[in-house]
């Protein structure tokens, strides 16, 4: 039971940053692209990549943070459905440099993202 709420405590509030920074990026660049979905999508792959080397390999916590973290935070925060509609939303207008120019920058800035949250609690 304690698994469970923990889990629903990190997607109650991953879901609500979700929609708040979301709305951020679309009011100072305009709807054109996606930015507040690539922005969530990058700091959580941090987040994932930071605080799973950082509780397995270099502090002891119960491991019921790392469901509050990232099976619940991250799992509400970042938007890989959003992501994926947006993607194909493109294609359907054809727009097919906005389409791939989404999908690599996610893609490959959240391996990055990952790696670098991984190094970084690797060091600390």
């Amino acid at each position: 039971m304690l698994d469970f709420l923990a889990i629903s405590l990190g997607a109650i509030v991953g879901a609500n940053a979700r929609y708040f920074i979301s709305r951020f990026p679309s009011r100072v660049y305009g709807p054109a692209f996606p930015y507040g979905t690539l922005f969530i999508n990058v700091t959580g792959s941090f987040i994932v990549g930071f605080f799973m080397i950082w509780t397995t390999q270099r502090v002891i916590v119960d491991p019921r943070w790392r469901l509050l973290v990232v099976v619940g935070f991250c799992g509400g925060f970042t938007t890989f459905s959003s992501y994926a509609y947006e993607s194909m939303a493109y294609v359907e207008q054809g727009q097919w440099g906005l389409m791939l120019t989404n999908v690599v920058a996610n893609n490959l800035l959240c391996l990055i993202a990952a790696l670098a949250g991984m190094s970084l609690a690797k060091v600390l």
